[in-house]
């Protein structure tokens, strides 16, 4: 569909555009340096045709996909995005957490170490004490 991008990298851009503020999509758009033209081609191939093979339909009638499940679908991927980020963040915190109590444990085991290498009990009797 387009050189240079990857099916799932053109899907989440039309989701992107789906879920900009009314008014502000133009300007997204053109932040994003792409043109009206593309995004259409980009939006029939995710909505009409075969993104993965790259396949665009050659109707130029309406989508029949509506306007309003665009939007709907366009806010589901938003909301399972959100989600998928919590969850990042969620597991990120955990393995912090893991991180740090690895670390405890390790200082703790060296420390036993280095205890069990000066006990009193271990020091080796003097061979010579007959000589007293």
């Amino acid at each position: 569909v387009s050189v240079g991008f990857t099916a799932a990298e053109i899907r989440e851009f039309v989701h992107e555009y789906g879920v900009q503020p009314h008014g502000q999509k133009r300007s997204w758009l053109a932040a994003q340096g792409v043109s009206y033209d593309r995004l259409k081609r980009w939006r029939d191939a995710v909505f009409e045709g075969d993104l993965d093979r790259g396949l665009v339909p050659r109707e130029g009638g309406v989508m029949s996909v509506p306007a309003g499940k665009r939007s709907a679908l366009d806010k589901a991927r938003a909301a399972e995005r959100a989600a998928h980020e919590a969850e990042v963040a969620k597991l990120s915190a955990r393995i912090r957490e893991l991180e740090g109590t690895n670390d405890a444990l390790g200082k703790a085991i060296g420390l036993l170490h280095a205890l069990n290498e000066h006990e009193p009990g271990d020091a080796p009797a003097s061979s010579d004490r007959s000589s007293s």
